[in-house]
Protein backbone atom coordinates (compact mmCIF):
# COMPACT_ATOMS: atom_id res chain seq x y z
CA UNK A 1 0.00 0.00 0.00
CA UNK A 2 1.42 3.42 -0.98
CA UNK A 3 2.34 6.20 1.46
CA UNK A 4 -0.36 8.40 -0.10
CA UNK A 5 -2.91 5.63 0.43
CA UNK A 6 -1.89 5.24 4.09
CA UNK A 7 -2.04 9.01 4.62
CA UNK A 8 -5.55 9.11 3.13
CA UNK A 9 -6.83 6.37 5.45
CA UNK A 10 -5.10 7.93 8.48
CA UNK A 11 -6.70 11.32 7.76
CA UNK A 12 -10.14 9.73 7.45
CA UNK A 13 -9.57 7.83 10.69
CA UNK A 14 -8.73 11.07 12.51
CA UNK A 15 -11.87 12.77 11.19
CA UNK A 16 -14.22 9.94 12.17
CA UNK A 17 -12.62 9.67 15.62
CA UNK A 18 -13.06 13.39 16.29
CA UNK A 19 -16.68 13.21 15.14
CA UNK A 20 -17.33 10.26 17.46
CA UNK A 21 -15.76 12.08 20.43
CA UNK A 22 -17.89 15.17 19.71
CA UNK A 23 -20.97 12.93 19.63
CA UNK A 24 -20.14 11.41 23.05
CA UNK A 25 -19.61 14.84 24.62
CA UNK A 26 -22.88 16.24 23.27
CA UNK A 27 -24.82 13.10 24.29
CA UNK A 28 -23.51 13.21 27.88
CA UNK A 29 -24.32 16.93 28.17
CA UNK A 30 -27.87 16.44 26.90
CA UNK A 31 -28.40 13.37 29.08
CA UNK A 32 -27.67 15.36 32.25
CA UNK A 33 -30.05 18.14 31.22
CA UNK A 34 -32.89 15.81 30.27
CA UNK A 35 -32.67 13.72 33.44
CA UNK A 36 -33.34 16.90 35.42
CA UNK A 37 -36.12 18.12 33.11
CA UNK A 38 -37.91 14.76 32.84
CA UNK A 39 -37.96 14.41 36.64
CA UNK A 40 -39.40 17.91 37.05
CA UNK A 41 -42.03 17.82 34.29
CA UNK A 42 -43.21 14.22 34.08
CA UNK A 43 -43.61 14.69 30.32
CA UNK A 44 -43.74 11.39 28.41
CA UNK A 45 -42.49 13.14 25.27
CA UNK A 46 -39.51 14.44 27.24
CA UNK A 47 -39.08 11.01 28.81
CA UNK A 48 -38.93 9.58 25.31
CA UNK A 49 -36.33 12.15 24.37
CA UNK A 50 -34.36 11.26 27.54
CA UNK A 51 -34.49 7.54 26.71
CA UNK A 52 -33.28 8.25 23.19
CA UNK A 53 -30.41 10.38 24.53
CA UNK A 54 -29.45 7.61 26.94
CA UNK A 55 -29.22 5.19 24.05
CA UNK A 56 -27.34 7.87 22.10
CA UNK A 57 -24.64 7.86 24.78
CA UNK A 58 -24.21 4.10 24.39
CA UNK A 59 -24.38 4.34 20.61
CA UNK A 60 -21.85 7.18 20.47
CA UNK A 61 -19.42 5.25 22.68
CA UNK A 62 -19.90 2.27 20.40
CA UNK A 63 -19.28 4.49 17.37
CA UNK A 64 -16.09 5.86 18.94
CA UNK A 65 -14.77 2.35 19.49
CA UNK A 66 -15.77 1.14 16.04
CA UNK A 67 -14.28 4.03 14.05
CA UNK A 68 -11.00 3.76 15.96
CA UNK A 69 -10.90 0.02 15.31
CA UNK A 70 -11.93 0.45 11.67
CA UNK A 71 -9.13 2.99 11.14
CA UNK A 72 -6.48 0.42 12.12
CA UNK A 73 -4.30 -0.53 9.14
CA UNK A 74 -4.53 -3.93 7.50
CA UNK A 75 -2.56 -6.70 9.21
CA UNK A 76 -1.70 -10.35 8.61
CA UNK A 77 -5.10 -11.55 9.80
CA UNK A 78 -7.18 -8.75 8.21
CA UNK A 79 -5.69 -8.11 4.78
CA UNK A 80 -8.61 -5.90 3.73
CA UNK A 81 -8.41 -3.81 6.90
CA UNK A 82 -10.96 -3.51 9.71
CA UNK A 83 -13.52 -1.27 8.02
CA UNK A 84 -16.52 -3.55 8.52
CA UNK A 85 -16.40 -2.79 12.23
CA UNK A 86 -18.25 0.39 11.30
CA UNK A 87 -21.10 -1.52 9.67
CA UNK A 88 -21.41 -3.81 12.70
CA UNK A 89 -21.51 -0.73 14.94
CA UNK A 90 -24.24 0.79 12.78
CA UNK A 91 -26.36 -2.37 13.08
CA UNK A 92 -25.98 -2.39 16.87
CA UNK A 93 -27.09 1.24 16.89
CA UNK A 94 -30.17 0.22 14.92
CA UNK A 95 -31.00 -2.31 17.65
CA UNK A 96 -30.63 0.40 20.31
CA UNK A 97 -32.86 2.80 18.37
CA UNK A 98 -35.52 0.10 17.96
CA UNK A 99 -35.52 -0.79 21.68
CA UNK A 100 -35.76 2.91 22.53
CA UNK A 101 -38.75 3.37 20.22
CA UNK A 102 -40.60 0.39 21.72
CA UNK A 103 -40.09 1.65 25.28
CA UNK A 104 -41.23 5.15 24.37
CA UNK A 105 -44.39 3.85 22.67
CA UNK A 106 -45.21 1.65 25.67
CA UNK A 107 -44.85 4.56 28.10
CA UNK A 108 -46.95 6.78 25.83
CA UNK A 109 -49.84 4.27 25.75
CA UNK A 110 -49.72 4.01 29.56
CA UNK A 111 -49.80 7.81 29.84
CA UNK A 112 -52.82 8.01 27.51
CA UNK A 113 -54.80 6.06 30.07
CA UNK A 114 -53.62 8.20 32.99
CA UNK A 115 -54.39 11.61 31.43
CA UNK A 116 -51.92 13.39 33.73
CA UNK A 117 -50.92 16.96 32.95
CA UNK A 118 -47.30 18.00 32.44
CA UNK A 119 -45.87 20.12 35.28
CA UNK A 120 -43.15 22.82 35.17
CA UNK A 121 -43.34 23.19 31.38
CA UNK A 122 -40.64 25.88 31.40
CA UNK A 123 -38.00 23.28 32.33
CA UNK A 124 -38.91 20.98 29.50
CA UNK A 125 -39.06 23.78 26.94
CA UNK A 126 -35.79 25.37 28.09
CA UNK A 127 -33.87 22.11 28.05
CA UNK A 128 -35.27 21.23 24.63
CA UNK A 129 -34.16 24.59 23.18
CA UNK A 130 -30.62 24.05 24.51
CA UNK A 131 -30.65 20.53 23.07
CA UNK A 132 -31.73 21.82 19.65
CA UNK A 133 -28.84 24.32 19.53
CA UNK A 134 -26.26 21.70 20.59
CA UNK A 135 -27.65 19.13 18.16
CA UNK A 136 -27.59 21.53 15.20
CA UNK A 137 -23.88 22.15 15.78
CA UNK A 138 -23.12 18.43 16.00
CA UNK A 139 -25.17 17.62 12.89
CA UNK A 140 -23.28 20.21 10.86
CA UNK A 141 -19.94 18.67 11.88
CA UNK A 142 -21.16 15.12 11.23
CA UNK A 143 -22.36 16.08 7.73
CA UNK A 144 -18.89 17.45 7.00
CA UNK A 145 -17.19 14.25 8.21
CA UNK A 146 -19.59 11.94 6.31
CA UNK A 147 -19.06 13.99 3.14
CA UNK A 148 -15.27 13.65 3.54
CA UNK A 149 -15.10 10.00 4.63
CA UNK A 150 -18.36 8.22 3.74
CA UNK A 151 -18.29 6.59 7.22
CA UNK A 152 -21.42 4.47 7.78
CA UNK A 153 -20.91 4.54 11.56
CA UNK A 154 -20.92 8.34 11.64
CA UNK A 155 -23.84 8.31 9.19
CA UNK A 156 -25.82 6.07 11.58
CA UNK A 157 -24.94 8.40 14.45
CA UNK A 158 -26.04 11.31 12.26
CA UNK A 159 -29.45 9.64 11.83
CA UNK A 160 -29.63 9.40 15.62
CA UNK A 161 -29.13 13.11 16.06
CA UNK A 162 -31.43 14.05 13.20
CA UNK A 163 -34.07 12.18 15.16
CA UNK A 164 -33.01 14.05 18.30
CA UNK A 165 -33.57 17.36 16.56
CA UNK A 166 -37.14 16.43 15.65
CA UNK A 167 -37.62 14.88 19.07
CA UNK A 168 -36.77 18.11 20.83
CA UNK A 169 -39.04 20.15 18.57
CA UNK A 170 -41.83 17.64 19.18
CA UNK A 171 -41.24 17.84 22.95
CA UNK A 172 -41.69 21.62 22.91
CA UNK A 173 -44.92 21.36 20.89
CA UNK A 174 -46.24 18.55 23.12
CA UNK A 175 -45.53 20.42 26.34
CA UNK A 176 -47.07 23.64 25.04
CA UNK A 177 -50.24 21.82 23.92
CA UNK A 178 -50.52 19.75 27.08
CA UNK A 179 -49.49 22.17 29.86
CA UNK A 180 -50.15 25.59 28.35
CA UNK A 181 -53.15 25.07 26.04
CA UNK A 182 -54.63 22.17 28.07
CA UNK A 183 -54.97 19.84 25.07
CA UNK A 184 -55.30 16.50 26.88
CA UNK A 185 -53.47 13.57 25.35
CA UNK A 186 -51.18 15.70 23.21
CA UNK A 187 -48.03 14.72 25.12
CA UNK A 188 -48.41 10.91 24.87
CA UNK A 189 -49.61 11.14 21.26
CA UNK A 190 -46.43 13.01 20.38
CA UNK A 191 -44.52 10.31 22.25
CA UNK A 192 -46.06 7.67 19.97
CA UNK A 193 -45.22 9.75 16.88
CA UNK A 194 -41.63 10.08 18.13
CA UNK A 195 -41.40 6.29 18.52
CA UNK A 196 -42.60 5.85 14.94
CA UNK A 197 -40.01 8.31 13.66
CA UNK A 198 -37.25 6.47 15.51
CA UNK A 199 -38.25 3.18 13.91
CA UNK A 200 -38.14 4.79 10.47
CA UNK A 201 -34.66 6.16 11.24
CA UNK A 202 -33.53 2.70 12.35
CA UNK A 203 -34.68 1.23 9.05
CA UNK A 204 -32.79 3.86 7.05
CA UNK A 205 -29.61 3.42 9.08
CA UNK A 206 -29.70 -0.37 8.69
CA UNK A 207 -29.67 -0.28 4.88
CA UNK A 208 -26.18 1.20 4.47
CA UNK A 209 -24.72 -1.11 7.10
CA UNK A 210 -26.19 -4.21 5.47
CA UNK A 211 -24.99 -3.07 2.05
CA UNK A 212 -21.41 -3.01 3.34
CA UNK A 213 -21.62 -6.28 5.24
CA UNK A 214 -23.06 -8.00 2.14
CA UNK A 215 -20.51 -6.35 -0.21
CA UNK A 216 -23.08 -4.52 -2.28
CA UNK A 217 -21.71 -2.99 -5.49
CA UNK A 218 -21.02 0.75 -5.67
CA UNK A 219 -23.83 2.98 -6.97
CA UNK A 220 -24.15 2.93 -10.79
CA UNK A 221 -23.03 6.54 -11.14
CA UNK A 222 -19.82 5.90 -9.19
CA UNK A 223 -19.09 2.71 -11.14
CA UNK A 224 -19.59 4.50 -14.45
CA UNK A 225 -17.30 7.37 -13.47
CA UNK A 226 -14.67 4.82 -12.45
CA UNK A 227 -14.96 3.07 -15.83
CA UNK A 228 -14.74 6.38 -17.71
CA UNK A 229 -11.50 7.31 -15.92
CA UNK A 230 -9.96 3.89 -16.58
CA UNK A 231 -10.92 3.90 -20.27
CA UNK A 232 -9.43 7.35 -20.73
CA UNK A 233 -6.09 5.56 -21.16
CA UNK A 234 -5.59 5.26 -24.95
CA UNK A 235 -4.14 1.74 -24.84
CA UNK A 236 -7.02 0.06 -23.03
CA UNK A 237 -9.46 -1.79 -25.34
CA UNK A 238 -12.11 -2.67 -22.77
CA UNK A 239 -13.06 -3.51 -19.19
CA UNK A 240 -14.86 -6.61 -17.93
CA UNK A 241 -15.52 -8.57 -14.72
CA UNK A 242 -15.50 -5.42 -12.59
CA UNK A 243 -16.32 -5.98 -8.92
CA UNK A 244 -16.58 -3.28 -6.27
CA UNK A 245 -17.28 -3.09 -2.56
CA UNK A 246 -16.82 -0.82 0.43
CA UNK A 247 -15.65 -1.51 3.97
CA UNK A 248 -16.00 1.38 6.38
CA UNK A 249 -14.36 4.36 4.69
CA UNK A 250 -12.31 2.10 2.40
CA UNK A 251 -13.29 1.32 -1.21
CA UNK A 252 -12.09 -1.70 -3.18
CA UNK A 253 -12.30 -2.42 -6.91
CA UNK A 254 -10.99 -5.25 -9.05
CA UNK A 255 -11.43 -5.68 -12.80
CA UNK A 256 -9.96 -7.15 -15.98
CA UNK A 257 -8.86 -5.04 -18.92
CA UNK A 258 -8.27 -5.84 -22.58
CA UNK A 259 -5.00 -4.81 -24.15
CA UNK A 260 -3.27 -5.51 -27.47
CA UNK A 261 -2.52 -9.30 -27.56
CA UNK A 262 0.93 -8.59 -29.00
CA UNK A 263 1.93 -6.25 -26.16
CA UNK A 264 4.92 -7.23 -24.01
CA UNK A 265 4.52 -7.95 -20.29
CA UNK A 266 6.66 -4.91 -19.54
CA UNK A 267 4.41 -2.60 -21.57
CA UNK A 268 1.26 -4.11 -20.05
CA UNK A 269 2.65 -3.53 -16.55
CA UNK A 270 3.43 0.09 -17.41
CA UNK A 271 -0.12 0.64 -18.64
CA UNK A 272 -1.62 -0.95 -15.51
CA UNK A 273 0.47 1.41 -13.35
CA UNK A 274 -0.69 4.41 -15.36
CA UNK A 275 -4.36 3.39 -15.16
CA UNK A 276 -4.07 2.75 -11.41
CA UNK A 277 -2.48 6.16 -10.84
CA UNK A 278 -5.24 7.92 -12.80
CA UNK A 279 -7.86 6.11 -10.72
CA UNK A 280 -6.08 6.94 -7.45
CA UNK A 281 -5.99 10.62 -8.46
CA UNK A 282 -9.75 10.64 -9.13
CA UNK A 283 -10.74 8.30 -6.27
CA UNK A 284 -8.29 8.93 -3.40
CA UNK A 285 -7.85 5.97 -1.07
CA UNK A 286 -9.42 3.32 -3.33
CA UNK A 287 -7.59 0.01 -3.53
CA UNK A 288 -7.39 -1.18 -7.14
CA UNK A 289 -6.55 -4.64 -8.49
CA UNK A 290 -6.21 -4.86 -12.30
CA UNK A 291 -5.78 -8.03 -14.35
CA UNK A 292 -4.68 -7.58 -18.01
CA UNK A 293 -6.14 -9.89 -20.69
CA UNK A 294 -5.51 -10.10 -24.43
CA UNK A 295 -8.32 -8.33 -26.26
CA UNK A 296 -11.44 -10.49 -26.60
CA UNK A 297 -10.50 -12.92 -23.81
CA UNK A 298 -13.15 -13.68 -21.16
CA UNK A 299 -13.22 -15.91 -18.08
CA UNK A 300 -16.31 -18.06 -17.58
CA UNK A 301 -15.44 -19.34 -14.11
CA UNK A 302 -17.11 -18.32 -10.87
CA UNK A 303 -20.74 -17.82 -9.85
CA UNK A 304 -21.61 -15.40 -12.62
CA UNK A 305 -20.55 -15.37 -16.28
CA UNK A 306 -17.91 -12.96 -17.47
CA UNK A 307 -19.39 -9.52 -18.02
CA UNK A 308 -18.11 -7.08 -20.62
CA UNK A 309 -18.77 -3.70 -19.05
CA UNK A 310 -17.13 -1.39 -21.54
CA UNK A 311 -15.45 -1.88 -24.89
CA UNK A 312 -13.62 0.53 -27.13
CA UNK A 313 -12.80 -0.27 -30.72
CA UNK A 314 -9.14 -0.79 -31.41
CA UNK A 315 -7.31 0.24 -34.58
CA UNK A 316 -7.94 -3.15 -36.15
CA UNK A 317 -11.68 -3.42 -35.32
Amino acid sequence: MSLAHNHHHHAHGDLTTRAAIASVIVALFLLALKIFAAAETGSVALLGSLADTGFDVLASLLTLFSVRYAAMPADDDHRFGHGKAEALSALLQVVLITVSAILIAWRAFVRLGEQEQTSHPEYGIGVSVIAIIATLGLLAYQRYVVRKTGSVAIQADHVHYQSDLLLNIAVIIAIVLDAVLNVRGADPLFGIAIAGWLLWGAYRASRSALDQLLDREWPKEKRQRFIDVALSHPELRGIHDMRTRSSGVHDFCQFHVWVDPNMTVKDAHRIMDEVEQALMDEFPGVEVLIHPDPEGHTDETGYIPSETIAHREGPND
